[in-house]
C-alpha cells in the first residue's frame, strides 16, 4: 500500500511544473508575436529615416 501512495505522489500531485510549462508558453507567444510585430514596423521605420536623411541632406 505504501508503494502505491509512493508512485502517486511521483506521478504528480505537484502542479508546478506545469505552471512553468504554462508560463513559459505564453512567454514564447508574446516574444514571437513582438517579434513580428517589430519586423511590420521595421521597414516602414527605415524608409521614414531615409526620407528624413535625404530631405536634410537636401536642405544643406
Amino acid at each position: 500500500m505504501g508503494a502505491i501512495r509512493k508512485c502517486l505522489r511521483l506521478l504528480g500531485t505537484s502542479e508546478r511544473g506545469a505552471t512553468a510549462i504554462e508560463y513559459g508558453l505564453i512567454a514564447a507567444l508574446i516574444i514571437i508575436a513582438m517579434m513580428g510585430g517589430l519586423q511590420a514596423l521595421g521597414g516602414g521605420a527605415n524608409g521614414m529615416w531615409g526620407r528624413i536623411n535625404s530631405n536634410v541632406g537636401s536642405v544643406m
